[in-house]
């Protein structure tokens, strides 16, 4: 299945500028709001990743995994922590820095790094049992991703 460029923002931070700091690890640790400009009528679900692209050690290091999320033009902000979340039609939360939440960025005093959400829509529900993983939800969304983009920002 071929996947088409999702548009979506990123409230309170354009692609290329500093993240907010309420949804910093030295703020306030909550999850923006989104806001999707050209979801297709295919799309059943979300999903949405924050990874670390110039983490030192770890080549694009998750910070947070959210899918199952209800198709639609607005996720909003302040996600609360938890594997199921029941106010966001029972999606899934999943392993990384935040473990089944939210971990907003926050590196090392004096080094900047880049952070990047990507949004995906997909034309089902993804169901992952163990370890759910960036790396394991994307091998069972294969063939079901019909839209995905992307905002970077940076945080220091």
């Amino acid at each position: 299945m071929s996947t088409n460029t999702l548009l979506f923002e990123c409230v309170g931070m354009k692609n290329g500028d500093k993240f907010p700091i309420k949804n910093t690890g030295r703020g306030q640790n909550v999850s923006p709001e989104f806001l999707i400009k050209n979801l297709s009528p295919a799309a059943k679900t979300l999903a949405v990743t924050l990874e670390d692209i110039r983490h030192p050690l770890f080549k694009d290091f998750t910070h947070w995994l959210i899918w199952n999320i209800p198709a639609a033009e607005k996720i909003a902000g302040a996600i609360p922590a938890g594997r199921i979340v029941p106010n966001l039609g029972n999606a899934r939360q999943g392993l990384g820095y935040g473990w089944y939440k939210y971990a907003g960025p926050k590196p090392p005093k004096g080094s900047k790094h880049l952070y990047r959400f990507t949004i995906y829509a997909l034309d089902s529900e993804i169901e992952l049992s163990f370890l759910p993983t960036k790396r394991r939800f994307i091998e069972r969304a294969k063939g079901h991703i019909i839209q995905q983009g992307n905002i970077v920002g940076e945080f220091e």
